[in-house]
């Protein structure tokens, strides 16, 4: 009587290896010189997290890429590695911006090649399959560098004229006569000064960071994430404006020390959530005019 044998199919398996290309010890060995090379770059980085509220939003970034990846962890297993050559120019291109940000004090420069040598090794190693399948959470990366102070200057003023015109403008509906001079609107009362912490720029990050995680977590149309991701800018743009326009009413009707200490850190936080409930009515629209498809999950 004969025996049949079935010959199963060859699939790289990733056990005892650091990724499918690369055992264990050579990956971390390359670990070993990431850590050695980016030390320094990544605890200014997170000492900037702590310490500059512009920025605080950064330190939930790698957090929310890490379980991204943690969650998809089945489906990057089952992808066949296809190592590739181009990985080695992105991750020379990754050196050199290191080397040209460490020798020109420029720190997001710096900073920036970590990203640029992390798809490197990954394109190097893995190939351009996996990288796609990780370009989500490895483009997240990005909102966990600050901006550069210069940038970051030229968005804050015209924020603040933005805001202090759009606070201008609803203050005499309600009975108080302003006159704007640049970002300084003169009530009766006092002059009140839409200040660099005013501008908004800090809930204005923190927010399109938030949006991108929720449209990640609670809607899986990219379109939705995307729209979703974009509305954040106005409603933070609109919430400040509204801010500042509370603090007018404050200053003029109850007492202009009300413009600083408790009252106006209380009406940021305050804002900010109002900011977040606009987001999540945004997505309710979305989805009571576009009625959402379940998920259909391949096998």
């Amino acid at each position: 009587m004969g025996h049949s044998v079935q010959v199963a199919p060859f699939v790289p398996t990733r056990e005892g290896r650091f990724w499918s290309g690369l055992p264990w010890w050579q990956g971390v060995v390359l670990l070993g010189l990431l850590v050695w090379l980016y030390a320094a770059i990544l605890t200014r980085l997170i000492a900037q997290w702590l310490n500059d509220p512009n920025f605080s939003h950064g330190i939930f970034v790698p957090a929310f890429a890490l379980f991204v990846l943690w969650q998809d962890r089945q489906k990057l297993k089952l992808i066949a590695p296809a190592p590739s050559w181009t990985g080695l120019p992105v991750m020379v291109v990754g050196l050199l911006m290191l080397a040209l940000g460490v020798l020109g004090a420029e720190l997001f420069f710096s900073r920036v090649s970590l990203l640029v040598l992390l798809a490197g090794v990954i394109i190097l190693f893995e190939g351009w399959r996996l990288f796609r399948a990780v370009l989500f959470p490895w483009a997240f990366l990005i909102l966990m560098i600050p901006i550069p102070t210069l940038i970051l200057q030229k968005v804050t003023f015209p924020l603040q004229l933005l805001a202090s015109k759009l606070a201008s403008v609803l203050l005499p509906v309600v009975g108080v006569p302003v006159l704007r001079e640049g970002n300084v609107i003169v009530l009766p009362s006092m002059p009140l000064e839409v200040a660099e912490a005013c501008s908004g720029i800090r809930s204005l990050l923190s927010l399109v960071t938030l949006a991108i995680i929720y449209g990640f977590l609670m809607d899986h149309r990219k379109w939705v994430r995307v729209v979703l991701a974009c509305s954040a800018v106005p409603i933070a743009v609109a919430a400040n404006s509204f801010r500042i326009f509370g603090t007018g009413l404050l200053v003029q009707y109850w007492d202009p020390d009300k413009a600083e200490g408790f009252f106006h850190a209380f009406s940021g936080w305050l804002i900010f959530v109002v900011s977040l409930l606009l987001l999540f009515a945004v997505h309710r629209v979305i989805n009571w005019v576009w009625k959402s498809e379940p998920e259909v999950k391949s096998a």
